[in-house]
């Protein structure tokens, strides 16, 4: 039970007696939380204060009518009026510990019971592109999307994940451009991810000194002259007389002199690439041998989407090396998907999208491109290229028309970053207007990972850091600190390979809970000793509290199983083994939380808060030398109770367990 959305309903239903209409309800029903203080209860109702000022009545008097109309008798002790009209509701100590009882035979589920309307889901996350190493900016949809999709399954919807993969967009036009001109068959045989790799990061970085040397660098140039011009204007007109139009005045020199300290720092900095780049005289030379490069790329992209042979062979052999990296990064973060329909799945419907588009009116011609004017938006959504090659666009409005006919979602979530949110608003604006309907679409956006500057997180050279080396370095630093701790004990627990099966479950496991304990839409910065500490809100400590609390049972030579068996009964009199009783009933609030908002942090925070509970608890309520046998057998149930509930949060979360650290 869901005590939390229980005690809603109900106060709904009292809502409804003395407000004398629906209207608004369910506003003031979501003002029922959890108290911020175990002394005033479990949960506080503070919908009075405004339903008073609605109604044109004292909150406290107000308080009382919905007292008297509540019926939560079975759940809680008599609601209490406190203050200007907060209704105080304490859950009775039978009503835990009969909920605690039930979910003892509950070994998977705890139990939490599977939602009665179960809905059906597409969740689209990770989404990497091919022959391009997978790297920082790919951890946050991988493992977002990943605990998503595990929690919405858990609590009992159809939840279908799909790993859209790039294959087919322009970087394999740089490959295949890099192949014909720069290629090394000999590398490739070798190591055949390696060489694409580096074939797509020289063909990108001429793409890209081409464009910001006689595109970007000049378009700064003009930004500037056009800021210096209005500067001096302002700098030159005559100062107002009055004093208020002075400050007004001086306020427009200040901003119009920032602006263009921002616009001339961001042409020193493209200045600065185009002279990092020409220095070296090697780079420099591949340039000016390939002046039209950015075109030639776009040429080899179209021809491969036309159906070229020779582009069309490159690329069933560039593809399943690409695909088997991409595997193994997966298998070592334990992340699998229902499907991995990438780009190129969709390469026979694009055409009939664009034209289906036509026919209803919706795609218009725009200097030889296609595209979707929307209401409101100024910039058009293209849909195919003056050329005739497609886009994003176009793959997921096919995506989107395929999962809708296969599986006949109720909602489809896009876990993608935040700088994608135009496209996003733009598809599902165009996806409705080309009759998509019946559907929920969100963007689930996150922000960005930030190394110490604040920036986003690059390597020394200024790339993007790899998934796998940031997945090797965390490991070898949790096997220092596994190592170390384990041979500070007067006698060693863990072999060699115990010890490296523990770095690994640490190590992988602190970084996937390091972004997941942040707020999605937020940045953050990325830091090993604060993923790796053993205190605070991070793996590390949550895999200690389960194995701390898993080990009192080979310590008192007690076997969980026949404990739940033995018809044991679970007492909650000491507040301390009360505040962990009620945590962990409080797990299928937190997972309706992460649904509803689509935020595993949630989950995160409510294990970070069962943990507290559960020192509290053994710090106060002795387990394994209680004063009698009743409540030994009692405190262990609440153990069990509480490392089950951790192993299945941290399981939702893809982090693995660890008996002993």
């Amino acid at each position: 039970m869901n005590i939390l959305a229980e005690l809603r309903a109900r106060v709904a239903t009292a809502l409804v007696e003395v407000a004398g209409a629906e209207q608004g309800v369910a506003e003031l029903a979501a003002m029922v939380l959890p108290s911020q203080d175990a002394k005033f209860g479990e949960y506080q109702a503070n919908c009075a204060m405004p339903l008073g000022k609605r109604l044109g009545k004292p909150p406290r008097e107000v308080a009382a009518a919905l007292v008297e109309k509540l019926n939560v008798a079975d759940l809680c002790e008599t609601p209490e009026i406190a203050g200007p009209g907060f209704i105080n509701l304490r859950l009775k100590d039978a009503f835990v510990t009969a909920k605690l009882q039930a979910a003892l035979p509950d070994v998977d589920r705890i139990g939490i019971a599977p939602v009665a309307a179960p809905r059906t889901y597409v969740v689209d996350y990770s989404s990497p592109n091919v022959a391009k190493p997978m790297h920082v900016g790919h951890i946050r949809s991988t493992v977002i999307g990943d605990a998503l999709c595990s929690v919405l399954k858990f609590v009992g919807h159809r939840t279908i994940s799909d790993n859209h993969i790039g294959d087919w967009g322009t970087q394999f036009g740089m490959i295949i451009y890099g192949w014909k001109h720069f290629g090394d068959e000999a590398a490739f045989k070798k190591t055949p991810v390696p060489e694409l790799t580096r074939l797509y990061r020289l063909v990108n970085s001429l793409v890209e000194y081409h464009a910001v040397r006689d595109e970007a660098l000049p378009a700064a140039a003009t930004k500037v002259g056009e800021q210096e011009s209005r500067v001096s204007q302002l700098e030159l007109a005559p100062t107002p007389a009055d004093p208020a139009e002075q400050k007004k005045h001086a306020k427009r020199i200040s901003q119009a002199q920032g602006q263009l300290a921002d616009l001339r720092r961001e042409y020193k900095e493209l200045e600065a690439k185009i002279t990092e780049f020409e220095a070296d005289t090697k780079q420099k030379a591949l340039a000016n041998a390939h002046p039209t490069i950015g075109q030639a790329v776009l040429a080899e992209t179209a021809a491969l989407h036309a159906g070229d042979a020779t582009n069309r062979a490159l690329w069933e052999r560039f593809l399943p090396p690409c695909l088997a990296e991409i595997e193994e990064t997966y298998k070592r973060l334990g992340v699998t998907f229902d499907y991995a329909l990438g780009e190129s799945f969709y390469e026979g419907d694009l055409a009939g999208v664009v034209a289906d588009l036509k026919a209803k009116g919706l795609a218009k011609p725009s200097d030889g491109a296609m595209c979707v004017f929307l209401p409101g938006q100024e910039a058009p959504f293209l849909v195919q290229k003056k050329d005739g090659a497609f886009l994003y666009a176009t793959t997921d409005l096919a995506t989107i028309a395929y999962r809708m006919r296969e599986w006949k979602p109720d909602a489809m979530l896009y876990v993608v970053d935040h700088r994608q949110s135009f496209h996003f608003d733009s598809l599902f604006a165009t996806a409705r207007l080309w009759g998509i309907e019946n559907v929920e679409f969100q963007h689930i956006s996150f922000g960005t990972v930030l190394g110490d500057d604040g920036k986003p997180f690059k390597t020394r050279s200024g790339s993007s850091v790899g998934l796998s080396g940031l997945l090797d370095e965390a490991v070898e630093r949790a096997l220092a600190i596994v190592s170390a701790n384990d041979d500070a004990r007067p006698e060693p627990m863990l072999s060699i390979d115990e010890r490296q099966i523990v770095a690994e479950r640490v190590g992988i496991g602190a970084i996937k809970y390091a972004d997941l304990a942040h707020n999605r839409t937020s940045d953050y910065k990325f830091s090993y000793d604060k993923m790796l500490a053993m205190t605070g809100n991070t793996a590390a400590y949550m895999q200690y509290s389960y194995a701390r609390v898993s080990s009192i049972f080979g310590k008192g030579g007690v076997d969980p199983n026949q404990l739940r068996a033995s018809g044991a009964r679970i007492s909650v009199d000491h507040p301390a083994e009360r505040a962990l009783g009620v945590a962990i009933l409080q797990f299928s609030e937190a997972l309706d939380r992460v649904v509803g908002d689509y935020r595993p942090n949630y989950l995160t925070d409510y294990l970070y808060e069962l943990a507290g509970k559960y020192s509290s608890f053994f710090e106060n309520c002795p387990v394994l030398k209680a004063e009698n046998d009743d409540l030994r057998t009692s405190r262990l149930l609440l153990c069990d109770l509480t490392s089950r509930t951790l192993a299945r949060g941290l399981d939702l979360l893809g982090i693995e367990v660890v008996e002993r650290m």
